[in-house]
């Protein structure tokens, strides 16, 4: 688990200092820098795995990366503190004349003694470390899963056909590989499974099972069946907020778990009573030790929640600022009221439009 994040000069965050818990919700105004802080990990990501200069380019440059403009800011950093501090992985970029280049790059784990990583090169150079505390720094970051299952039109990624060996090892970040992703869980945890079937009844009754049939290549698409019919259908027979509600049901009910889910809205669509079964999944996964990181536009699904687990985001003349807030603050109202009923009447003092 991400205990504690540092970040300066990242898009519109001029610095960041945070402290983590299991759950974690970003609310605020649209623009305020959610996104940003969720597509950090998304950087972080790209970096470790010495493509940093190639998700630069894809992002549009270093002035798109740096906060301000690389004409206000030329130094990028960031330190990241795993499993009550015993882990950390730092590291500083700076602007040179032939591009972004690392500064300073540095591990440290089970004791104070940092072991430096040769920099200035314009990628990281962790992945090539030879050390088990560097492999270990490495894999702790590979745990991370950023996940966006926003787009559920006639072409999105729940469409297309994925192969039942190559494809089963883990939810891809789009939900693209999710018919094979399932027909694994049915092979191997057929319980898992049941409860996933489950789930997804209590929300759409008229949902039976899951169509899992493979070709002879190994290939297949996600179909689906209803209780009054023997027709098979395809995602595009599903609504919209029926088809992310149960990848969202996939991804907190997996068998096995991510040690951090990233998601950026994962509310849209859905009904309120959805909704409230998402928030039970991340209470749920969060016991079994999978850290939530997740930014939300929803007053109904911040209301399942408690005041420690939400952060307010604002931007004040281009800056970012994060703050979780203080339960016994909003002691008074909570008797009442929910979190996100204090939000919609403005009664939190953060998050809101300005």
């Amino acid at each position: 688990m991400i205990d504690h994040i540092k970040i300066s000069g990242y898009k519109s965050f001029r610095e960041v200092d945070m402290h983590l818990t299991p759950i974690n919700i970003l609310i605020g105004a649209n623009g305020s820098g959610k996104s940003n802080f969720i597509s950090f990990f998304e950087f972080l990501s790209n970096l470790s795995e010495q493509k940093l200069q190639q998700h630069i380019a894809l992002g549009g440059g270093e002035d798109k990366i740096f906060h301000k403009g690389t004409h206000t800011t030329t130094t990028l950093g960031f330190e990241i503190r795993f499993n009550n501090d015993v882990d950390i992985y730092l590291a500083e970029l700076e602007m040179a004349s032939e591009g972004l280049i690392f500064n300073t790059e540095a591990i440290t784990q089970f004791t104070n003694r940092k072991q430096n990583i040769p920099a200035f090169g314009r990628e990281s150079k962790l992945k090539e470390t030879d050390s088990a505390k560097a492999r270990h720094i490495l894999q702790l970051l590979k745990s991370f899963r950023k996940y966006h299952f926003h787009d559920t039109g006639k072409n999105s990624p729940f469409t297309k056909m994925s192969h039942i060996e190559n494809d089963k090892f883990f939810l891809y970040e789009d939900g693209s590989n999710l018919a094979a992703f399932l027909y694994n869980i049915k092979e191997t945890h057929l319980t898992t499974y049941n409860r996933i079937i489950k789930v997804i009844q209590s929300i759409a009754p008229f949902f039976s099972d899951f169509f899992l049939q493979p070709n002879s290549e190994g290939y297949l698409r996600l179909q689906w069946q209803d209780k009054f019919s023997s027709t098979v259908y395809g995602v595009n027979d599903l609504s919209d907020g029926s088809m992310r509600f149960i990848a969202l049901c996939v991804l907190f009910m997996q068998p096995q778990m991510p040690s951090t889910i990233i998601i950026d809205e994962p509310e849209l669509g859905l009904h309120p009573s959805a909704i409230a079964k998402l928030a039970g999944m991340f209470n749920i996964a969060s016991r079994k030790s999978t850290q939530i990181i997740a930014s939300t536009q929803s007053a109904d699904l911040i209301n399942h929640f408690a005041p420690e687990q939400i952060i307010t985001v604002d931007q004040k003349e281009g800056e970012s600022l994060l703050v979780r807030l203080n339960g016994p603050e909003l002691s008074i109202w909570l008797d009442e009221y929910g979190i996100g009923d204090l939000w919609q009447r403005s009664l939190i003092n953060g998050g809101q439009p300005k």
